[in-house]
């Protein structure tokens, strides 16, 4: 049983918020800006949602992109 509790915990807390609750994640999103193009723009809920309710999640989104909003 607490295998089981112990898991579902690290799930929760391995999970992110943009990567959840963001969407699908776009190329543009996956893509790091070359030299002297313009940066990507961050989602600030996400971060700030990461920060505060999954503090170690933040690094999964900003491995997959998902940090970043997507381009309109």
């Amino acid at each position: 049983m607490k295998t089981v509790i112990t898991m579902g915990l690290v799930a929760i807390m391995l999970s992110s918020c943009a990567t959840v609750f963001g969407g699908k994640v776009t190329a543009h999103q996956k893509t790091k800006p070359a030299a002297g193009e313009q940066q990507r723009e961050i989602r600030v809920g996400a971060l700030i949602a990461d920060v505060l309710l999954f503090w170690p999640g933040a690094i999964i989104d900003f491995a997959t992109g998902a940090i970043y909003k997507p381009k309109r």
